[in-house]
């Protein structure tokens, strides 16, 4: 049985390609492997989530229509998600909600019902998993060329690629190691009914 009910993502750099302080819909480019991850997981009958740091708005760059219309691109492409939330704050604002602090994970779990514990959340900095962590929740590392080698290091859970990582989370297989079981390319999961093997 599994024990996670909730797969919550980071936006930028682990579900779509990052584009720094991106205010245009035309501009999305989901992640390889993205449309096959998400349809997986509600194949499974797990909710799915985003959270997501939007600085830019806090800094002038983006007003909240803007990151609105990004959003529903993604939703577009590779959703819908049961629960976005954003943190429109800054580095300095001193908000709960921005990740590497809890807020939007519990805020989200509250959303739906869920309780942390059964929630996994993936995104590619270290912010992501330490706030899943300060939630309770099983935090999943996918590096990207932005990564540090430290966010690396200190990560539980450590996964070559997002459908990798989802994988790993469905079939419970997390390895001490800090690397996710089984890693096996993307057409190498299904089996000829579509389900996870």
């Amino acid at each position: 049985m599994n024990e996670v009910d909730l797969v919550l993502f980071d936006r930028d750099g682990t579900l779509v390609h990052d584009v720094p302080y991106n205010g245009a819909p035309d501009l999305v480019r989901p992640v390889d492997g993205a449309r096959e991850a998400l349809d997986l997981l509600r194949a499974q009958g797990l909710g799915t989530g985003v959270v997501t740091n939007q600085s830019g708005i806090a800094r002038g760059l983006l007003s909240t229509a803007d990151v609105r219309r990004v959003n529903e691109r993604i939703d577009e492409l590779i959703g819908p998600f049961d629960v976005w939330a954003v943190c429109p704050h800054g580095p300095e604002d001193g908000c709960h909600c921005r990740k590497p602090r809890p807020g939007m994970i519990l805020w989200a779990a509250d959303r739906l019902r869920t309780p942390p514990e059964r929630i996994a959340v993936i995104g590619d900095i270290g912010a992501d998993v330490q706030a899943a962590r300060q939630a309770g929740a099983l935090g999943v590392l996918v590096p990207t060329a932005q990564t540090r080698p430290e966010e690396i290091a200190a990560a539980e859970h450590v996964a070559r690629d997002l459908f990798t990582a989802v994988r790993a989370v469905l079939s419970g297989r997390l390895l001490l190691t800090r690397r996710l079981a089984d890693e096996r390319p993307v057409e190498a999961a299904y089996d000829t009914t579509g389900r996870i093997r």
